[in-house]
């Protein structure tokens, strides 16, 4: 598929609308549009954790591929059910699939959870735990958007998936969960 934008600025939103994939015109503060620009926030804090990770590591090109996917899942968003609906741009099981087996390949070599972690240590480490809130945020937004209109069950489940991910992740640039920030209960902790 090839995508060409001759123009950035086209005023067509300047009323406070904006065109949906099969034509339609919504409000900006749409439930649809809200889940869409969730996404968006997601992958620009993808962008800065990608940022911070090593260009040929594993991280990296996993990261890079969720990006693509996150672009996908908006589009996927972007065309409401009905009959002007492209099936071809709907997203499919097999994108949980490898996210579940990448949630395992790091999980395996990680030290056991003993306490709840918090978020920080290495800088990409404190990105993916805010990539976390944020997957978690734009899944809120789907499951609004769901309340209100169909959309595609899968999107649920990678939304949901994906914040696991970034926790395994963050561990990971924690040196496998070896220096994690842990939470020291409120009884437990001295006195500032």
């Amino acid at each position: 598929m090839s995508i060409r934008i001759d123009r950035v600025v086209t005023r067509g939103g300047d009323a406070g609308q904006t065109s949906l994939g099969d034509g339609s015109r919504v409000s900006k503060d749409s439930a649809r549009i809200e889940a869409m620009g969730c996404l968006d926030e997601l992958n620009a804090v993808v962008g800065l954790l990608r940022s911070q990770t090593a260009a040929e590591s594993a991280a990296a090109a996993q990261l890079e591929q969720l990006q693509n996917w996150l672009f996908d899942m908006g589009a996927d968003l972007c065309q409401p059910e009905g009959p002007k609906a492209h099936t071809a741009s709907r997203i499919s099981g097999e994108f949980l699939i490898c996210l579940e087996n990448w949630v395992e390949q790091w999980r395996q070599a990680q030290a056991p959870l003993t306490s709840f972690v918090l978020p920080g240590g290495t800088p990409a480490a404190a990105w993916a735990h805010l990539a976390r809130t944020h997957a978690r945020t734009t899944e809120r937004r789907v499951v609004a958007l769901a309340q209100l209109e169909a959309v595609n069950p899968e999107l649920l489940k990678l939304l949901n998936r994906l914040s696991d991910y970034f926790f395994v992740l963050a561990r990971h640039f924690n040196q496998d969960g070896a220096t994690d920030l842990v939470w020291t209960p409120a009884a437990q902790r001295k006195s500032v």
